[in-house]
């Protein structure tokens, strides 16, 4: 009589290693290098341009064409319990060209009279006041001869030496049409 099939033991046929494939790794890796490298690229693009200019730098030769008036300053808490600092004030174009970008440099001094911080923004216009203050770049309502718009700038960090004065604005570039 016959009991069906047998099984052989393992240990008379010889064991043989899996064979691993490492495709699907070696794919993995690939994607979660291109997914890291395009995040931080995107990152990057989207930061505000703030760089900085060497503090005996040249204003730029329409700079006497676009007077900044009427600067007031004020400061916020943000969510993280920091300060956030505003600087608003007026440009007008009292020159002959249509002015599609400003890039100011903002000097913010210590009680020495020596530069706290140094930085160079564009200028973004006020587009709306309510329910709360929009601002757009110059390139998106340009400012044509004879014509002026409000300002603002946002600092969310100024340095702790700084002396509470107003900083000294400087037009260091202008884009004209």
């Amino acid at each position: 009589m016959s009991t069906g099939p047998q099984l052989v033991p393992s240990a008379s046929r010889p064991q043989e290693a899996p064979e691993r494939n490492w495709l699907p790794l070696i794919l993995s890796a690939v994607v979660v290098v291109v997914v890291a490298a395009v995040v931080v690229l995107v990152l990057e693009h989207g930061k505000p341009k703030s760089t900085v200019t060497p503090i005996g730098a040249a204003p730029d030769a329409y700079a006497a064409s676009l007077p900044l008036t009427a600067l007031a300053m004020s400061e916020s808490a943000n969510l993280s319990g920091g300060k956030v600092t505003y600087v608003d004030g007026h440009i007008a174009n009292s020159g002959s060209r249509t002015v599609t970008g400003v890039s100011v440099q903002v000097l913010f001094h210590t009680f020495a009279h020596e530069v706290a911080q140094n930085e160079t923004q564009p200028l973004k216009l006020i587009r709306i006041r309510q329910p709360y203050i929009d601002l757009e770049p110059v390139s998106a309502a340009p400012l044509a001869p004879g014509s002026g718009a409000d300002f603002r700038f946002i600092f969310d960090a100024v340095s702790p030496d700084w002396d509470g004065a107003y900083p000294e604005l400087r037009i260091v570039h202008v884009d004209l049409k």
